[in-house]
C-alpha cells in the first residue's frame, strides 16, 4: 500500500467491520498471531479503536480501555510500516486524550521499546513506573498523560484533523 500521502488524514471511531484492515497493519496480526487478530476483532466490537485513515485505508490505530484502576490507559497504538514517522502516531495518543472520559490517562512500553518511549517524551508524557515480569528480562514503563493537550499554530489535534508532524513506530502495550 502507497501510504507516502497523509495530508488528508482522518481519524474516527473504528466499528466492528473494520477489524480486518486493522489486522493488515498491524505487524503482529500480520505474521500469523491468532490472539493479536482476536484482540483487534474484540476490540473493534466493543468500541476501543481509535483508526487514522487516508483515502487508500488503514494507516494506524490505538486502543483506549478504562480497564487501570478506573482510568483510561493506551494499551495499543500500532502504525503501518508504510506510515511511520508521519506523525500518525502522534495523532492517533493526541486523539485518545481528546477523547479520553477520565481524568488521567497512562499507557506502557516495554524498556525495550526506545520509538514508543521517544514519541511518548515528545508529545510530553512523563514515566511514573516500572514493572519487572510481565515480559521476562523487558520491564514495562508506564506513562501519564499531561494534562493540557499541546497545541501548535495552524495544526488541528482533535479527532478528523489533518495530520500533525512526528515520529511514529510500532508501539505496543
Amino acid at each position: 500500500m502507497d501510504r507516502e500521502n497523509t495530508d488528508r488524514l482522518v481519524i474516527r471511531h473504528a466499528d466492528a467491520s473494520d477489524w480486518p484492515g486493522l489486522t493488515g497493519i498491524d505487524s503482529i496480526a500480520e505474521s500469523g498471531d491468532d490472539v493479536r487478530r482476536a484482540s483487534i476483532r474484540r476490540w473493534c466490537e466493543q468500541g476501543l479503536v481509535l483508526l487514522a485513515e487516508d483515502a487508500a485505508g488503514p494507516l494506524g490505530y490505538s486502543v483506549l480501555e478504562y480497564n487501570f484502576f478506573e482510568q483510561g490507559f493506551i494499551t495499543m497504538v500500532m502504525v503501518a510500516p508504510t506510515a511511520r514517522r508521519q506523525g500518525v502516531g502522534v495523532r492517533l495518543i493526541n486523539a485518545a486524550k481528546v477523547a479520553r472520559a477520565t481524568p488521567k490517562l497512562f499507557t506502557s512500553t516495554n524498556v525495550s521499546n526506545h520509538p514508543m518511549q521517544l514519541l511518548l517524551q515528545r508529545v510530553g508524557w512523563k514515566p511514573v513506573g516500572l514493572v519487572n515480569g510481565l515480559d521476562e528480562g523487558d520491564p514495562e514503563l508506564f506513562y501519564l498523560c499531561p494534562r493540557r493537550l499541546p497545541t501548535r499554530p495552524g495544526r488541528g489535534q482533535g479527532l478528523g484533523a489533518h495530520r500533525g508532524e512526528g515520529a511514529s513506530e510500532e508501539m505496543g502495550r
